[in-house]
């Protein structure tokens, strides 16, 4: 389970925990403990995804997994001679001449150009927008789906209709609003520039 470092947790409508991901791991193990009637759901909030927890043993066997499962990520061999390895993964692109030639001209190599080229990208106001409305879209999904209003609200989301998203959502729940409100908020930040 890759995810994010913020995460939130729902019971039903009702946030009953949001921020790291260790601490929402240690509510959602306390609430589960209690007995609660539902399922509570996790939400990586970089993503939108719904995360899956092993909830066996103890608060801190949860909290252990889940730092055992990010460190998994990080690659433990021992380092030989040469260049640090950056965690970098090599495959094959495909380009026009034209486009080769223009990378070897380029300051640091083919690589190191299409890494500054993808990290500008996705930076770039169209990219986070993006990225804002595919997480709030995926967060709508699993919470709103069945509220008043989703579809027009999706629909609003997409088109940059800041003021009509806010009122389709105004009649949802508490909890589920504010969440979708702040996850939406990259959608509809302006440029400098836009009017």
């Amino acid at each position: 389970m890759t995810s994010g470092q913020n995460w939130t947790a729902f019971l039903g409508t009702r946030c009953i925990a949001a921020g790291a991901r260790e601490m929402v791991a240690r509510a959602v193990k306390q609430a589960h403990d209690e007995g609660v009637d539902r399922p509570v759901i996790i939400i990586d909030d970089a993503t939108g995804r719904q995360l899956d927890l092993d909830l066996r043993g103890s608060a801190d066997d949860v909290v252990s997994r889940i730092a055992q499962d990010a460190d998994t990520h990080v690659d433990t061999a021992p380092r030989g001679r040469g260049r640090p390895r950056l965690g970098v993964t090599a495959r094959e692109i495909t380009l026009l001449p034209r486009h080769w030639d223009w990378l070897d001209q380029q300051p640091g190599g083919a690589s190191g150009s299409l890494r500054r080229l993808i990290d500008e990208a996705r930076t770039s106001r169209p990219y986070v927008r993006r990225q804002a409305q595919a997480v709030t879209d995926r967060f709508m999904t699993v919470f709103a789906g069945d509220l008043p209003h989703f579809e027009d609200a999706t629909r609003a989301l997409y088109a940059g209709e800041a003021a009509q998203f806010e009122g389709l959502i105004a009649d949802w729940p508490h909890d589920i609003r504010v969440h979708t409100r702040r996850l939406a908020s990259a959608a509809f930040e302006e440029e400098d520039g836009d009017a």
